[in-house]
């Protein structure tokens, strides 16, 4: 049984894949985000019935776990035995060989992958995972906005961010539809953060596992100070659960860009029970071309801002893994059918 987080970054993922590694049945590493990286480049290798093809596809989600900011500690990946453990020859398939290779060597039962993204993949994990499970991770956009203003990833104007957001829980949303009850989880950051405890029971509950109080130190793991020494990003993870963390956008963001949050993204909103404060359904903004034009501009500005301020060791360990991406991308369709 696999196990997969859906939504969007921002929204309390890394507390929460912590908090299930904690479980010794469950494993949960730090994601090398595998199908959003290289799902786009798929068409670069060609026929993957060639074996030439297979073989450079396996041995390049390899190299991408290999380079991974957080190392999976213990991990081995002998590229003959990830291509024989794929049921098929496509990247869902070498995804879920790297998975379980890292599961058998850190003893656990099963994996989860905590990569959000995959939101945007379900029905090729849905075709390849039988009787996969989900956690649906959301949290209130706006305080979501409000960290990615801050954060050394993701858009940064409010628009751009509402339209991500809105767009990620549509697609969860949507498909919970369509999935039995028994494999699919609601969860949000707000309860997860008001009553950890309870929440912590209620998922072990649906993963079939047994709770364990260690869940709630996971801040003082090994696997936690990695991943906080690694990026700003994750420096919360070695605290303990931030419980007043929720409607900080009240306090810190500008009405305006609420405004345009509601705007854009009020439809999911309304259907996760988050309450609008300024665009009422109805009464939400429209945006000609030129503002947009505008919004694209400052998100811009925004990202170079954002940039200039990272740790320069925390942009080299990013550079790694997108230096990889670059070259698989220069590569091209041609090298896979030269073999």
């Amino acid at each position: 049984m696999a196990i997969f987080m859906i939504g969007i970054q921002r929204s309390g993922s890394n507390l929460l894949r912590l908090m299930l590694n904690e479980l010794p049945e469950i494993a949960a590493p730090h994601p090398p985000h595998i199908l959003q990286r290289l799902m786009p480049l798929v068409p670069h290798y060609g026929d993957l019935g060639r074996s030439q093809s297979f073989s450079l596809l396996v041995d390049d989600v390899c190299r991408l776990v290999e380079l991974n900011p957080v190392p999976w500690e213990g991990v081995v990946l002998d590229r003959k035995e990830v291509a024989a453990r794929c049921r098929k020859r496509s990247l869902v398939a070498v995804f879920g060989a790297v998975y379980d290779v890292m599961a058998e060597a850190w003893k656990a039962r099963t994996w989860c992958c905590k990569s959000l993204a995959n939101v945007y993949y379900l029905p090729q994990i849905e075709e390849y995972f039988d009787q996969a499970k989900y956690i649906y991770l959301y949290r209130d956009g706006r305080d979501v906005a409000l960290s990615f203003r801050k954060a050394v990833v993701g858009e940064k104007h409010f628009y751009h961010i509402a339209k991500e957001w809105e767009e990620a829980q549509r697609l969860a949303l949507d498909f919970r539809a369509n999935v039995p009850a028994k494999r699919f989880f609601n969860l949000s950051y707000e309860a997860l953060t008001a009553d950890p405890e309870r929440t912590a029971h209620a998922l072990c509950n649906f993963l079939e596992v047994s709770y364990r109080p260690a869940m709630l130190e996971f801040y003082k793991s090994g696997e936690a100070k990695r991943a906080a020494s690694a990026s700003n990003l994750w420096e919360n993870v070695t605290n303990p659960v931030m419980r007043q963390n929720t409607g900080k956008f009240m306090k810190e963001a500008r009405e305006d860009d609420v405004r345009i949050f509601e705007s854009v993204a009020g439809e999911a909103m309304d259907r996760l029970g988050y309450e609008r404060v300024f665009a009422r359904k109805g009464g939400e903004l429209r945006f000609s071309n030129e503002q947009i034009r505008q919004f694209d501009t400052e998100n811009k500005r925004l990202k170079e801002d954002v940039r200039k301020s990272i740790d320069p060791a925390d942009l080299k360990r990013r550079g790694v893994q997108e230096g990889l991406i670059r070259e698989i991308a220069a590569r091209g369709p041609a090298a896979a059918a030269l073999g």
